[in-house]
């Protein structure tokens, strides 16, 4: 195996190995927008910010990205500090559960310097609070003392650029939502652009890939360029072990190993989707009981599989629950009955 720099590692150090795979995760992410692939219309408009900026000598205006899971969020995080030239700090909403943990965030930052706070939306109230002012004026309240001699000290803070990032842009209050300069929604990628990853992430890995190879593993990603990265180390793994090269049959092999079909359907997808159309007859079937049945929990349906089913055009989501499409029985093989359809009409 090759390291990010291309250098032959030995594997056989565990050591060496774990160091080369960690090199290999932070190369895998673009250090500027002219090698992030895909999201043309937000690497345009983040282009046209930072250069603005730039030419005005002034901090960045604050950026909320939102969109998908795996999409590159953290990655355009990184690319708006590297390309401003600013140091970037890093957070999460969870981490963030007291209006003391941001104060002492804030107060910390050297002048510009990029903050950026994954999963913004999951921060606690008293927090976003203070982010309103934090926002806008560079200025927060600290509330010294308690009771009726409690007074309020304000504290002014470097300019800096608050880059966030959201899974679910809906959760925002308006309020903060309003005070970002730029919201920009990532999008699915399409199969070629995917591609372009898998070739770029293939010769970090010093992996040969069929074209072939490429095609079939990016039908399979569910459009997430982080899920097309995760199969292909996987691929890399089949071929190291089994045949030595990734082509069309070692991607088949592997794949079909991992339980990943050709619509990039996982075992969870697949066990929905079985309950659905053999036990319920297509549906309507609620998301409680479809929960009970696959013996997951209704939250993880709701937010992990049913996105993605709904979008492929599987199911579809009514008054009375969830239906499978004809499209879902043709998938699966199945006429509306529940029997296997003769091959010729597959």
């Amino acid at each position: 195996m090759s390291g990010a720099d291309g250098a032959d590692v030995d594997l056989t150090d565990p050591v060496l190995a774990s160091e080369a795979e960690l090199a290999f995760e932070g190369a895998l992410r673009p250090r500027s927008l002219a090698e992030f692939v895909g999201q043309t219309r937000v690497r345009g408009q983040l282009q046209l910010l930072l250069t603005a900026a730039t030419l005005q000598q002034r901090t960045p205006d604050h950026i909320l990205l939102a969109g998908p899971p795996g999409l590159g969020k953290t990655t355009l995080a990184m690319i708006v500090a590297h390309e401003s030239g600013r140091p970037l700090r890093m957070s999460s909403g969870p981490a963030i559960q007291h209006a003391g943990d941001l104060a002492a965030i804030l107060s910390s930052l050297v002048p510009g310097e990029v903050l950026f706070i994954d999963e913004i939306h999951r921060m606690a109230r008293s927090a976003e609070e203070m982010l309103y002012l934090a926002m806008e004026d560079f200025r927060i309240d600290i509330m010294v003392g308690k009771g009726a001699g409690a007074t309020s000290v304000p504290l002014d803070l470097s300019p800096f650029t608050l880059v966030g990032a959201t899974t679910r842009a809906g959760l925002l209050p308006n309020p903060l939502r309003d005070r970002f300069g730029f919201t920009a929604h990532l999008e699915f990628y399409d199969d070629a652009e995917l591609e372009q990853v898998l070739a770029r992430a293939a010769t970090m890995l010093g992996l040969d890939v069929d074209r072939e190879a490429l095609v079939e593993i990016s039908g399979r990603c569910r459009g997430t360029p982080r899920i097309a990265n995760r199969l292909l180390r996987r691929v890399r793994d089949y071929a190291l072990v089994h045949t030595g090269r990734a082509d069309l049959a070692t991607v088949n092999a592997a794949l079909d190993l991992y339980d990943v079909d050709a619509l990039g359907l996982d075992r969870l997808d697949r066990a929905v989707m079985q309950i659905i159309l053999t036990r319920f007859g297509g549906g309507p079937v609620g998301l409680n009981t479809l929960a009970v049945s696959v013996g997951e929990e209704s939250e993880t349906i709701e937010a992990v599989v049913e996105p993605f089913l709904v979008r492929i055009g599987l199911i579809t989501r009514t008054p009375r629950g969830r239906v499978a499409t004809p499209a879902a029985w043709r998938h699966f093989g199945l006429s509306q009955g529940g029997a296997a359809l003769p091959i010729d009409d597959l």
